[in-house]
Protein backbone atom coordinates (compact mmCIF):
# COMPACT_ATOMS: atom_id res chain seq x y z
CA UNK A 1 0.00 0.00 0.00
CA UNK A 2 1.27 3.47 -0.85
CA UNK A 3 1.38 5.93 2.04
CA UNK A 4 1.81 9.69 2.17
CA UNK A 5 4.54 9.45 4.79
CA UNK A 6 6.53 7.15 7.01
CA UNK A 7 8.09 7.39 10.44
CA UNK A 8 10.98 4.99 10.97
CA UNK A 9 13.74 4.00 13.37
CA UNK A 10 17.20 2.86 12.33
CA UNK A 11 20.00 1.39 14.40
CA UNK A 12 23.58 0.25 13.90
CA UNK A 13 24.80 -3.36 13.78
CA UNK A 14 25.21 -3.51 17.58
CA UNK A 15 21.79 -1.93 18.27
CA UNK A 16 23.42 0.76 20.42
CA UNK A 17 22.32 3.88 18.50
CA UNK A 18 18.76 4.83 17.56
CA UNK A 19 17.80 7.29 14.83
CA UNK A 20 14.21 8.36 14.23
CA UNK A 21 13.27 9.85 10.88
CA UNK A 22 10.39 10.74 8.59
CA UNK A 23 10.05 10.56 4.82
CA UNK A 24 7.53 10.40 2.01
CA UNK A 25 9.50 7.63 0.23
CA UNK A 26 10.88 5.05 2.65
CA UNK A 27 12.62 2.84 0.10
CA UNK A 28 14.49 5.79 -1.41
CA UNK A 29 15.39 7.23 1.99
CA UNK A 30 16.78 3.89 3.23
CA UNK A 31 18.98 3.70 0.12
CA UNK A 32 20.26 7.22 0.86
CA UNK A 33 21.15 6.19 4.42
CA UNK A 34 22.96 3.05 3.20
CA UNK A 35 24.89 4.98 0.54
CA UNK A 36 25.82 7.72 3.02
CA UNK A 37 25.14 10.48 0.51
CA UNK A 38 24.85 13.15 3.21
CA UNK A 39 28.44 13.63 4.42
CA UNK A 40 27.65 15.04 7.87
CA UNK A 41 24.54 12.96 8.58
CA UNK A 42 24.04 11.35 11.98
CA UNK A 43 23.25 8.01 10.33
CA UNK A 44 26.49 8.06 8.37
CA UNK A 45 28.58 9.00 11.41
CA UNK A 46 27.07 6.22 13.54
CA UNK A 47 26.47 3.65 10.75
CA UNK A 48 22.71 3.45 11.27
CA UNK A 49 21.44 1.42 8.33
CA UNK A 50 19.29 -1.27 9.94
CA UNK A 51 15.53 -0.58 9.76
CA UNK A 52 13.98 -1.87 12.97
CA UNK A 53 10.66 -0.01 13.05
CA UNK A 54 8.40 1.85 10.64
CA UNK A 55 4.84 3.12 10.39
CA UNK A 56 2.97 4.33 7.31
CA UNK A 57 0.55 7.28 7.36
CA UNK A 58 -1.91 8.56 4.79
CA UNK A 59 -0.68 12.13 5.31
CA UNK A 60 2.94 13.28 5.68
CA UNK A 61 1.78 15.69 8.40
CA UNK A 62 0.71 12.72 10.53
CA UNK A 63 4.08 11.05 9.99
CA UNK A 64 5.88 14.24 11.07
CA UNK A 65 3.74 14.49 14.20
CA UNK A 66 4.49 10.85 15.06
CA UNK A 67 8.23 11.41 14.51
CA UNK A 68 8.16 14.31 16.97
CA UNK A 69 6.26 12.18 19.48
CA UNK A 70 8.79 9.33 19.23
CA UNK A 71 11.80 11.67 19.37
CA UNK A 72 10.36 13.30 22.48
CA UNK A 73 10.24 9.98 24.32
CA UNK A 74 12.94 8.26 26.31
CA UNK A 75 15.14 5.49 24.94
CA UNK A 76 13.15 3.02 27.05
CA UNK A 77 9.91 4.12 25.33
CA UNK A 78 11.55 3.73 21.91
CA UNK A 79 12.81 0.26 22.82
CA UNK A 80 9.34 -0.72 24.02
CA UNK A 81 7.83 0.51 20.75
CA UNK A 82 10.38 -1.46 18.70
CA UNK A 83 9.93 -4.58 20.83
CA UNK A 84 6.15 -4.45 20.35
CA UNK A 85 6.51 -5.31 16.65
CA UNK A 86 10.11 -6.49 16.29
CA UNK A 87 11.34 -8.15 19.51
CA UNK A 88 14.49 -9.55 17.86
CA UNK A 89 15.37 -6.21 16.25
CA UNK A 90 15.60 -7.81 12.82
CA UNK A 91 16.23 -5.67 9.75
CA UNK A 92 12.81 -4.93 8.24
CA UNK A 93 14.08 -3.42 4.97
CA UNK A 94 12.69 -6.34 2.93
CA UNK A 95 9.17 -5.54 4.20
CA UNK A 96 9.21 -2.09 2.61
CA UNK A 97 7.28 -2.16 -0.66
CA UNK A 98 6.90 1.15 -2.43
Amino acid sequence: MKYGGYTYILTNKNNTVLYTGVTSNLQKRLAEHREGIHINAFTRKYNCHKLIYFEGFNRIEDAIAREKQIKGGSRAKKESLINSINPNWNDLTDLVDE
